[in-house]
């Protein structure tokens, strides 16, 4: 009964917060609205606005307005709680605001001018309450998101998720779960395809086998279940475990293998008549490569002149703990395996690798205590802005490694090399998810192969957002 009690919790909690989410989007639209409203009367540009009515006269069109912007943001599917990006969220709300707004506009030309009041609709105040709706509902939402992540938290809405599997795979995922408590899961439980002496996976318990998972979801009252087997895994064995989840009202996912990943954009053409399949199909070329490289002009000319005093506080420290140069050159590969020399600043002792090159590793005792500083916070990274300058690198990219490690990967990590198609970056989708230092050079390549092949300016600077915003306190930054 207590499972039981649980789902209906989660399912009342995700109602609540939906709702929350509209009425919170519904008071900063009329507050958007009523403040445009304001704002006519209070700057008299293009022309004083001696002659608008009172603010009573403009309800019905206030009600237009946030109708209209709340109907498209529930076509657009912004009222579906998902865990989608904050760059996303604010790409929607922008889009959706202003198809609302226009909505809104042509609504009253047509009903409120002809056969209600027959007011007029001021255009400066149709600018201000489009621009205002963006602003006031994007903080709203940040608002929103804040107080959801704190009782989610605490316990509210949580769905009880099942793992299936016992491999790295769902090592990495149930780790992910129980680390990041604000996704809102509880694992309840971990199944095995075969029987096994295991009994828990990193403290949750192993429940049964893949045979019983039908069983086991109604026993355990389970909202979802995630399938995180390994790459080598069968097609038909996922259809079976799919089937197996029929039992129950469960939501299924997969965690995808790298041919899932790096054809997540297939599309299906003709050549002659005969069908195509597409896999590859690369985004980062023409137009696209010259916008990239603006980009990245500006971004590190920017950076090199903001960070410039911080640049020369950084050499201070520096010197003054340990003899030896600031800035640290190494070899690393680019653009089509070609080596090239990074710059980063100096975090380790002159000696450090007078037994050969190592992996950098927690509590590294190589570090200078200023360098486990400027590794933990990313900031010995930032003389790489130089290399974004000359080209060697892009602002957003695969991180580069060192040739004695590529070789080493080429051999062994199913197109490694793939990762090599396109500039290095300073920052990459890989590290913005926690894949950086001593982690999965495997998984990592994954991210780097599904960067390539869905690159977009707008992925770009989601990247960037989310690096500034883990700056100082980015996962597995040692």
């Amino acid at each position: 009964m207590a499972s039981e009690h649980a789902v209906v919790k989660a399912e009342q909690a995700t109602r609540l917060f939906v709702l929350l989410l509209v009425v919170t989007d519904l008071v900063m639209a009329a507050s958007a609205f009523a403040l445009a409203y304001v704002l006519r009367q209070s700057i008299p540009l293009p022309d004083p606005a001696e002659g608008m009515s009172p603010i009573q006269a403009y309800v019905p069109m206030l009600a237009i307005h946030v109708l209209s912007v709340l109907g498209v943001y529930f076509f657009a599917k912004l009222y579906g709680l998902s865990r989608a990006s904050r760059v996303d969220e604010l790409s929607g709300i922008i889009v959706g605001s202003t198809i609302g707004t226009l909505m809104g506009v042509a609504i009253d030309s047509i009903v409120l001018r002809t056969v209600v009041v027959g007011q007029d609709y001021s255009r400066v105040m149709v600018v201000y309450a489009w621009i205002l709706t963006i602003v006031l509902v994007a903080i709203g939402r940040l608002l929103n998101d804040w107080l959801r992540r704190r009782l989610v938290r605490q316990g509210w809405g949580r769905r009880r998720v099942l793992i299936v599997g016992i491999g790295d795979v769902a090592r990495m995922i149930l780790q992910k779960i129980l680390w990041t408590p604000e996704l809102g899961y509880n694992a309840v439980g971990v199944v095995t395809m075969q029987d096994t002496t295991v009994t828990d996976l990193l403290g949750v318990p192993v429940v049964g086998a893949a045979s019983e998972l039908g069983a086991i979801i109604e026993q355990q009252a389970v909202d979802e279940v995630i399938i995180a087997l390994p790459e080598d895994t069968a097609h038909r064995d996922v259809l079976w475990l799919i089937s197996q989840c029929e039992r129950g009202r469960v939501t299924i996912r997969v965690y995808p293998d790298l041919f899932q990943i790096i054809a997540g954009a297939v599309s299906i053409s003709e050549m002659g008549g005969l069908p195509i399949l597409t896999v590859r199909d690369i985004a980062l070329k023409g137009w696209r490569r010259t916008a990239k490289r603006v980009m990245d002009i500006i971004g590190a000319s920017i950076g090199m002149v903001m960070g410039s005093p911080v640049f020369m506080l950084i050499a201070v420290l520096i010197k003054l703990e340990s003899p030896g140069p600031v800035f640290y050159v190494q070899e690393r590969m680019g653009l089509d395996a070609r080596p090239f020399p990074v710059i980063k600043f100096r975090s380790m002792r002159t000696n450090a690798e007078k037994s050969g090159p190592g992996w950098t590793t927690a509590d590294d005792p190589r570090r200078t205590r200023v360098g486990a500083f400027l590794r933990r916070t990313n900031i010995d990274e930032l003389p790489q802005f130089i290399n974004v300058l000359l080209g060697d690198m892009s602002l957003v990219g695969p991180r580069p490694e060192r040739p004695v490690y590529v070789e080493q990967f080429r051999r062994s990590i199913p197109r490694y090399m793939d990762r090599h198609r396109e500039k290095a970056g300073l920052t990459g989708w890989a590290q913005v998810n926690g894949y950086r230092g001593d982690t999965s050079i495997a998984e990592r390549t994954k991210y780097d192969l599904w960067y390539i092949e869905n690159w977009s300016l707008l992925l770009d600077i989601k990247i960037i957002i989310r690096t500034v915003l883990q700056f100082f306190n980015s996962p597995n930054a040692y």
